[in-house]
């Protein structure tokens, strides 16, 4: 049987809210130099559904972009969705994968590029500041594990600068969990507003890299936070219990990949830059470099998933 597609959906929210399903173009670039460096790559039409507050916190209203992660749109980021326009804020709940038939990448992340995940975030803001009612001066993105990656890229001003055009940016990058294998070596986030958030047995992405990553960002300038939730596993915001994935590859203590400011991968081994690598290139080397591993756990326990709603909320309240 075919699986739904989030598009298709009708989804209403306890507080009246009802999604508004929007096509928009993205593209597949086969990394980040592509889009760098202005090469030519296929674009794709992707969708989401925009869902309004009741009660507006302002007019024009901020809008928070919700990016998800390896099992595309799950019942915790329509959960995290609500929650914002509960708070007054537009909130923009993507879907990467129906367009581009994919269901999941927990088992193989290379059915289309992590720099497609971070065009998409900005294909959505670029859309998302044309909208009558939004207010394009302070769009936000709030992206989970894959999602949280596209976030921090999509942050990055080399990347950003190459999608959107003056008068669209993003204000506020909220990354929850991301996976951090893939770094600009000389960050550069211009004024946004970068807050990072990982648990401590995350066994998905590292949280040492996460860690490093946020630091590097505020020693380029950056304003970036960083928080580490003790005994949370990957997915801590979610309302089930830990469990294990045995499908799951994940490479948490790869080398990181480091980018140059043209987004070319840089070789772990060399350091020489390669314009034309591929993130699937660097899967294969920490694959045969004895990196890649099989199964991880997920899910939340205890009083982590309202720690985690108490952190979300701050964060937007002072960043939007």
């Amino acid at each position: 049987m075919t699986q739904e597609r989030f598009l298709e959906r009708h989804i209403t929210f306890a507080n009246g809210s009802s999604g508004e399903a929007i096509e928009f173009e993205s593209a597949n670039p086969a990394n980040y130099a592509d889009v760098i460096l202005g090469r030519d790559f296929p674009h794709i039409t992707i969708d989401g559904k925009l869902f309004l507050p009741p009660e507006p916190i302002a007019t024009p209203t901020p809008v928070v972009i919700v990016a998800p992660g390896s099992v595309g749109v799950a019942e915790s980021h329509i959960m995290h969705t609500e929650r914002l326009t509960d708070w007054g804020y537009a909130a923009f709940l993507i879907d990467p994968f129906g367009a581009r038939s994919v269901t999941s990448t927990v088992a193989n992340q290379t059915q289309f590029s992590f720099a497609g995940s971070a065009y998409d975030v900005l294909a959505a803001a670029k859309m998302l500041s044309g909208r009558d009612g939004l207010d394009a001066r302070r769009i936000g993105v709030q992206g989970h594990s894959r999602g949280g990656s596209a976030a921090l890229m999509a942050a990055m001003q080399p990347f950003q600068r190459k999608v959107l055009t003056d008068g669209e940016t993003l204000k506020a990058i909220y990354a929850v969990y991301p996976w951090c294998g893939h770094q600009l070596r000389d960050p550069d986030i211009g004024s946004a507003k970068l807050r990072m958030v990982i648990g401590e047995q995350d066994n998905w992405c590292s949280p040492q890299q996460a860690q490093g990553y946020a630091q590097a960002i505020r020693l380029s300038g950056g304003d970036a936070t960083f928080r580490m939730f003790a005994g949370a596993h990957h997915s801590f915001d979610r309302l089930q219990s830990v469990e294990e994935e045995p499908e799951a590859k994940v490479a948490p203590h790869a080398p990181t990949i480091y980018l140059d400011e043209q987004g070319a991968f840089l070789d772990p081994i060399s350091g020489e830059p390669d314009a034309d690598g591929t993130e699937a290139d660097f899967m294969i080397y920490a694959a045969k470099a004895g990196f890649l591993v099989t199964g991880a756990s997920l899910g939340s326990s205890g009083d982590l998933a309202e720690e985690f709603r108490k952190d979300m909320q701050g964060f937007w309240a002072a960043a939007l």
